[in-house]
């Protein structure tokens, strides 16, 4: 796989800060520093176009549901904390459904309370509230649920299966019987270019579609945004795609060659560990992102029509359009709104698979 990496090794220092270091240095430095003026400013330009910073943070307790902001949580092997962790089946054939069937259902609203170990859900405009542990400890779980088999996609893994008690007001509210499930022990493995025969580990998420964090660039939406208005559609919000992790970027759709990515610290913890992950394929999108998170209204052209005028930009989903990209945590730690992002290696060697 032909990659090409970002060596930035080197101490960095501003132009003007590198001219007076030279003052002082040797001759011999000064003479190499001349011969390799030009690469050195071809480096200082590519930090410069390959770092960013976090802008928000984004968690989807229940698959397909609305979620919530946050300054700072912890990213774990499996994604962010809590993120895509419960989903709801129908209650019958224990299937998961999503917006792509019903899109009221990103009127279904997660909150997370103060102290973080309770999980408020709630329906827009109806003022019952239910309220589950966010973490759930076994005993908890062996009262209140029934563990048994559920299915996302082709996979078949486990679940820990809510009462009625929970249940009714969603099975009211979608006027279809559904349980809500909270992902189980047994490992739900990554397939398709997450599969371990590519990735090099075996990795798990929870209930996300495929990979376990997404990741959106904010120069992007602007870029996708000015086309919308120039065809007198109006603009969108980033929740439309549902990403975790929304950098603010230097260019519109630099994402597409990322490979590996890192997480650095704010300043505020200095010494800590950074973050990286494996950017493992483009986010090839459905028509999810033309439903309006705020009513569940769906669009019938926008933003699915502009997308696909340019961006079918993938060999391995030649029919849909992408917008952000799919990752796997290497390790894990606390991330932040205002950490560094960094391009650590690139590709032109990004395909998607569906899966082996």
């Amino acid at each position: 796989m032909s990659t090409k990496t970002m060596d930035f090794s080197f101490p960095v220092l501003p132009v003007a800060a590198l001219g007076l270091l030279l003052v002082v240095l040797s001759p011999r430095v000064i003479n190499w520093a001349r011969t390799n003026r030009s690469s050195l400013l071809q480096a200082l330009r590519l930090q410069k176009e390959t770092t960013s910073e976090i802008v928000s943070l984004r968690v989807y307790p229940i698959k397909s549901c609305r979620g919530f902001q946050l300054t700072r949580t912890k990213l774990r092997m499996h994604g962010l904390d809590l993120d895509r962790q419960w989903m709801f089946v129908d209650a019958k054939t224990h299937e998961f459904i999503t917006i792509r069937q019903i899109p009221q259902m990103t009127l279904i609203n997660t909150a997370l309370s103060e102290d973080g170990n309770s999980l408020f859900l709630s329906i827009t405009g109806s003022p019952e509230e239910v309220q589950i542990p966010a973490r759930p400890d076994a005993a908890w779980l062996a009262a209140n649920t029934t563990l048994s088999q559920v299915k996302i996609w082709d996979t078949v893994t486990d679940g820990h299966v809510y009462g009625d008690a929970v249940n009714a007001p969603f099975s009211s509210f979608l006027q279809r019987a559904v349980c809500l499930v909270y992902k189980g022990p047994t490992p739900r493995i990554l397939q398709g270019n997450g599969d371990p025969r590519l990735l090099g580990r075996e990795q798990s998420t929870n209930f996300p579609d495929v990979h376990p964090v997404l990741i959106a660039s904010e120069a992007s939406l602007v870029e996708l945004n000015q086309r919308l208005r120039g065809k007198g559609a109006d603009p969108i919000t980033v929740e439309r795609f549902r990403p975790n992790i929304i950098i603010r970027g230097n260019a519109p759709w630099a994402e597409d060659s990322w490979k590996t990515v890192r997480i650095g610290s704010s300043g505020r913890e200095l010494g800590a560990r950074p973050l990286d992950l494996d950017v493992v394929a483009r986010c090839a999108r459905c028509q999810v992102p033309n439903v309006d998170p705020d009513t569940a209204e769906k669009h019938k052209r926008e933003p699915w029509d502009t997308l696909m005028t340019y961006r079918r930009v993938d060999e391995g989903m030649k029919y849909k359009p992408c917008f952000g990209m799919l990752s796997a945590p290497r390790n894990e730690g606390v991330v932040e709104v205002g950490m560094k992002f960094e391009v650590l290696e690139e590709t032109t060697q990004h395909r998607y698979i569906k899966g082996f």
